[in-house]
């Protein structure tokens, strides 16, 4: 596909994106299925570069957000408190920003300040090779880099389950 038809596209399916966020904003599912992650090299905050590859051997969240989801910045805190309480034992979140306009990113990091791995991809290509569903959407890595767990939305209800997911992939 040409660029000039996929620049077209990319508004209709970030447009299908909120959508979908939205409807799945109340409720998450999580699917157990295990596959080798995508890899990806993105933009960084303050000009650095995140390499999932740099990853290898650690348990990693990878989640893709945007400054306008609700759900989102309700994880903040709650992925902010994992890194937190389990860094030390090898557990690292990437935050994978969808922003088109950087702007927005940046102002919505300086509200929810986060000690998270930032990353940016506003043009969707790593969100593509996730088959990110809306947003949030996050994928549980573990130490070999495959996806053991991936969720839909965010609930506050659902963070006990999270945590466990997180905990029987660490030593």
């Amino acid at each position: 596909m040409n660029s000039f038809i996929l620049n077209r596209i990319r508004p209709f399916l970030i447009t299908i994106s909120v959508i979908i966020s939205l409807l799945l904003s109340t409720f998450t599912f999580a699917e157990s299925k295990v596959s080798q992650a995508p890899m990806f090299n993105l933009p960084g905050v303050d000009n650095t570069q995140v390499n999932l590859a740099d990853y290898r051997g650690k348990v990693v969240l990878v989640d893709f957000w945007a400054s306008w989801c609700t759900p989102c910045i309700r994880s903040f805190p709650w992925m902010d408190e994992m890194v937190a309480k389990y860094g030390e034992q090898g557990f690292e979140i990437i935050a994978i920003n969808m922003d088109q306009e950087s702007i927005l990113a940046t102002k919505f990091l300086q509200r929810y300040p986060n000690k998270l791995t930032i990353a940016f991809d506003p043009q969707g290509v790593v969100a593509e090779q996730y088959e990110i569903m809306g947003l949030p959407n996050s994928f549980i890595l573990n130490r070999k880099g495959e996806i053991v767990y991936k969720h839909v939305g965010f609930r506050l209800a659902d963070l006990d389950k999270y945590e466990a997911e997180i905990l029987s992939l660490l030593p």
